[in-house]
């Protein structure tokens, strides 16, 4: 698609935008975080302690902290992603907080505020330290090894652990890690990559059957590897979740990036056999996909590893209504990890529907965004890329909130920002700095020198601080 460049006179200076939009949802994203915060302490008859101011002040510094990091470094950035993320991220740290008021209590939340602070100032550092995310496209295959690597670790011994029948985990010695949450990104990156470096060659070669192109064995590559690795994640790490993300994740982008039905096709047909495969060889597996279909029988409630956990959350939403219990006037703490994988439960109950249809907009908000920053993007990598990413995290709701609604079958996997754990705070923070160079790349003015025409860049034009690349003077 021909793409329209606006070239500006290098001798006229270019206004940087004042991003007052942003830091006016900064505060009313910060306050409504730290309002829930202390709403769950009061409706639990907690006093306002210093705890709570702590929490305000470290979330707001954080806020400004970010907005300056992204005035300096990426002004013309999204102004709408970073409050919507820390809306989010506020709402989690208060029903966290809410649920650890509850005798014994663990401290997740404290925990959780330090993640946050680890996670932001590493998503700050991307947006500093980065100054083209296109040099990210040279290491296609270091980024597929990254993978690998990251996927193996839970193997690994001494690091390695297995919590909850699930082998996902390593041990840093100060906490436990998911490593296959940030291979979740570095398989974004790869897919990325690999796709808009060969999508010439996969989307014009095919055999053309009826009406629909189907791609040639010697392109169906990248979907068995995609397929191997998902069944790998099921197979050996037991992680439903995980396996049916990492596929989603590939095939959404592959559609992207050739618009062929013909690849959904074909990837429908390696998720049934996938999952034929999966029930008759594996008694976890067909364990729960019997939870999930005789959830109210008693002999499944009572059972190990039974529904008791999905049937409890679903009582838990029923019970909230319409408006919800109001912070701390609910008993979500009666589901097991409600501030982890069930804290889409914890929040219904407590919100109601009104509540968590609000957050479910937010998070619709927030991807929406960022898959009209994979739009705007003036380079096939970065459109990948952004979308990807988007996609990613809409297919981590839907199987997450389908499987607390029991539309599809519970799994392992947490809400991005809200949940407790911080590998999945470390990654999506991760994505909100990607995102937020894309977004930047796209939307600044393109400077050019004299040799400007009619069609856009002269030949042999460069722009300053940002390299012309092939298709892109078009």
């Amino acid at each position: 698609m021909a793409q329209t460049l606006d070239a500006v006179d290098t001798d006229q200076p270019i206004k940087k935008p004042l991003r007052i939009t942003e830091l006016l949802l900064i505060v009313v994203a910060v306050a409504i975080g730290s309002g829930a915060y202390m709403l769950a302490g009061l409706g639990m008859d907690q006093p306002l302690e210093m705890n709570y101011w702590i929490q305000l002040g470290v979330m707001f510094a954080l806020a400004i902290a970010f907005h300056i990091v992204i005035r300096l470094r990426a002004p013309w950035a999204d102004q709408y992603i970073l409050p919507l993320a820390l809306t989010l991220n506020g709402l989690g740290l208060a029903m966290i907080h809410r649920l650890d008021l509850v005798p014994p209590g663990d401290n997740a939340a404290d925990n959780q505020l330090l993640w946050t602070v680890v996670s932001v100032i590493i998503s700050m550092a991307l947006v500093w330290f980065i100054i083209d995310y296109r040099h990210m496209r040279r290491f296609t295959y270091v980024w597929l090894l990254a993978s690998a690597v990251l996927l193996v670790l839970p193997f690994l011994p001494f690091i390695g652990m297995e919590i909850y029948g699930a082998r996902i985990w390593v041990n840093l010695g100060i906490g436990s890690f998911q490593p296959g949450e940030v291979a979740k990104l570095t398989l974004a990156i790869f897919f990325a990559s690999y796709l808009s470096a060969n999508r010439d060659l996969i989307l014009l070669a095919g055999r053309k059957l009826g009406p629909i192109t189907f791609p040639r064995l010697q392109d169906l590559g990248p979907l068995v590897v995609a397929w191997l690795v998902s069944m790998g994640v099921l197979i050996f790490q037991r992680d439903l979740g995980s396996a049916v993300l990492f596929f989603g994740l590939f095939m959404a982008m592959i559609y992207l990036a050739t618009a062929r039905l013909s690849w959904i096709i074909l990837g429908l047909v390696a998720v049934g056999a996938g999952g034929i495969i999966a029930i008759n060889l594996f008694p976890h597996v067909e364990a729960r996909i019997d939870g999930w279909l005789n959830a109210f029988d008693m002999d499944m409630i009572y059972a190990e590893h039974g529904s008791h956990q999905v049937v409890q959350g679903l009582f838990g939403l029923a019970s909230g209504g319409l408006f919800g219990s109001g912070l701390g006037e609910g008993r979500p703490d009666l589901v097991f990890a409600a501030n982890s994988d069930m804290i889409i439960a914890s929040l219904g109950e407590e919100l109601g529907l009104v509540g968590l249809t609000a957050i479910l907009a937010i998070f619709f908000m927030l991807i929406t965004r960022i898959l009209r920053i994979g739009l705007s993007a003036r380079d096939a990598f970065g459109k990948l890329l952004a979308a990807g990413l988007g996609c990613a995290m809409a297919i981590q709701i839907f199987i997450v909130v389908g499987g607390v609604l029991r539309v599809i079958p519970l799994t392992g996997l947490t809400t991005p920002f809200m949940a407790a754990g911080g590998s999945s705070l470390l990654s999506n923070w991760m994505i909100i700095g990607l995102v937020l160079l894309i977004s930047h790349t796209a939307n600044r003015p393109m400077q050019a020198g004299p040799m400007v025409n009619a069609s856009g860049l002269g030949a042999g034009t460069s722009v300053p601080g940002q390299p012309v690349e092939a298709g892109e003077r078009k």
